[in-house]
């Protein structure tokens, strides 16, 4: 058959069904309830298919086989796990569409979609930046695409360092569901990053020696980080205990893979704090480090960064702490 219907499909969208130039069966959906519409796409692609064989033409391929080849070849990636973060977002846009079907247009729309969401400039261009990199490989490097669509970033702030007040910490802790809430006190205890709260496993515990690790694959600066866990964050790590034999943090007994959920939002609506990241609680850790007196080269080791210049964003912060050595300048009266 050419063209027909599925019973159980409530879309009632037509399915193609031909047997290509190649030898090999096309079956897929016409994404229209519009018959004409459906025949017409039909016969374009058994064309193609032709050409192909005949001509020379260069094989149609689907977003979703640049996905899964994407991730085949970028495997060794530190930030994979973000990626396919990305990518099950994406799905809701691009799960259906052909590579050269991905224009200029279709990124724009995706880009608006994001930031109604609540999303920084630098969390949209984060996605476009992966949009970007999967077409360019498959122009450069797998000969899929002529060309990818040129495609604008949003413009960022630079420094942006936003942290909460020990009272807005508890408001928002207590309008956060639990599973979001034990987390992101763990996060304000010990400063690390999302990605490695969610996937902090049992085995990077020691419970003996009050610490846990974070593997230099894991970290952004490529280098192992040793965390020294304090009363409260021993007091999260043992209430978790049974929960899951491999990860520290669940969600009804799965591994998270995203914190910036819709309950986070609404949680900030509720506690009323707004322009707040998940991200921004590893500032307020950092910031409430330096305003109690650690000095930045200590901060610098317990957050795993490889620059200094990371943490003087938070140098200001320190200027009581400083007061004792102002004096240090005084003219003596004569």
């Amino acid at each position: 058959m050419a063209i027909y219907k599925r019973k159980d499909d409530r879309s009632e969208c037509y399915y193609i069904d031909f047997i290509a130039a190649n030898g090999r069966r096309i079956r897929q959906s016409a994404r229209t309830n519009d018959k004409k519409q459906a025949q017409e796409l039909h016969d374009k692609l058994k064309a193609q298919s032709w050409r192909v064989k005949n001509v020379g033409d260069r094989v149609s391929h689907s977003w979703q086989e640049a996905v899964v080849r994407w991730l085949n070849e970028n495997g060794h990636k530190k930030s994979l796990r973000t990626d396919k973060e990305i990518l099950r977002y994406l799905n809701q846009h691009l799960s259906d569409k052909r590579l050269d079907e991905v224009n200029r247009t279709m990124i724009e729309v995706i880009k608006q979609h994001k930031q109604s969401t609540g999303a920084s400039n630098g969390t949209v261009n984060r996605v476009i930046a992966l949009i970007r990199s999967i077409l360019n490989t498959a122009v450069n490097d797998w000969e899929w695409l002529d060309n990818a669509p040129p495609i604008k970033m949003l413009r960022e702030s630079s420094g942006r360092t936003r942290w909460l007040t020990k009272n807005e910490a508890n408001k928002l802790i207590d309008e956060l569901p639990q599973h979001l809430a034990i987390m992101a006190r763990f996060t304000l205890t010990t400063g690390l990053r999302a990605s490695n709260v969610t996937g902090l496993q049992w085995s990077q515990i020691d419970m003996l020696r009050r610490c846990a690790w974070i593997h230099a694959e894991q970290a952004k600066g490529n280098k192992s980080i040793s965390v020294p866990l304090n009363a409260d964050a021993m007091a999260i790590i043992k209430a978790q205990i049974g929960t899951h034999d491999t990860y520290v943090f669940t969600y009804k007994g799965n591994e998270i893979h995203q914190l910036s959920t819709k309950a986070w939002r609404k949680a900030l609506e509720r506690a009323e704090i707004k322009d707040f990241r998940y991200h921004d609680l590893r500032h307020t850790w950092a910031s409430w480090h330096v305003q109690n007196g650690t000095p930045l080269h200590i901060l610098k080791e317990l957050g795993g960064w490889s620059d200094l210049k990371m943490v003087l964003r938070y140098a200001h912060l320190s200027s009581e702490s400083l007061s004792g050595y102002a004096n240090n300048s005084k003219v003596n009266d004569k």
